[in-house]
């Protein structure tokens, strides 16, 4: 990063990089979103978007990791507001608005045209590693804000999670009509064994 970019300045370059990149894939999708088009719109030089992003792929990573993390944010934020005491029910409730959220967003669109897939395939293997270590982490972080849950699976717990995550891409094959109750019952199968005194 040249000298000549104040931490501030850095800060809001990225910033308003991921901003304009989120604006783009809604409305263009990632082969329609460019280098180009995104430089123009922050208004820096081709060359400086390359000091901050290696390729586009980078930093379209970067934006739905951005929304990934709200998410995670935003149920640590509501369990932590939670008056009375959490429980494996009022836990699933949480964890399924938040997967209905991330359904009506630019998250699972992305998915389920293929375009994630275009994203992942350039990016370097060490991304996706660094991706679940997060989630691991992100999951960690909310054992230790519930009592009574269980700190010895988190990585199976993470895992079991995202796959229920994944499961919204074939809402079709699983039956449209039934498919939020299957989706909440598969939540709180998972969430029911996090807690301390059930079986794994």
């Amino acid at each position: 990063m040249p000298k000549s970019f104040s931490d501030s300045e850095r800060a809001y370059i990225k910033r308003r990089l991921i901003q304009e990149a989120k604006q783009s894939l809604i409305k263009y999708g990632v082969r329609k979103t460019t280098v180009d088009e995104l430089v123009k719109r922050v208004n820096i030089p081709k060359g400086t978007f390359y000091l901050f992003y290696k390729s586009k792929e980078l930093l379209l990573f970067d934006v739905f990791m951005a929304f990934h993390d709200e998410i995670q944010e935003k149920l640590t934020f509501e369990i932590k507001g939670l008056k009375a005491g959490i429980n494996a029910q009022k836990l699933t409730e949480l964890i399924f608005n938040l997967y209905k959220t991330a359904e009506e967003s630019f998250i699972l669109k992305s998915i389920t045209s293929g375009e994630m897939e275009l994203i992942l395939r350039k990016l370097p293997p060490e991304i996706a590693k660094e991706h679940a270590a997060r989630d691991d982490f992100n999951l960690e972080k909310l054992v230790y804000l519930v009592p009574d849950m269980r700190a010895d699976q988190v990585p199976v717990f993470s895992a079991a999670l995202r796959s229920i995550f994944l499961s919204m891409l074939h809402k079709h094959e699983i039956g449209e009509k039934i498919f939020d109750d299957a989706l909440k019952l598969m939540i709180y199968g998972v969430v029911i064994q996090m807690f301390k005194g059930e079986p794994l």
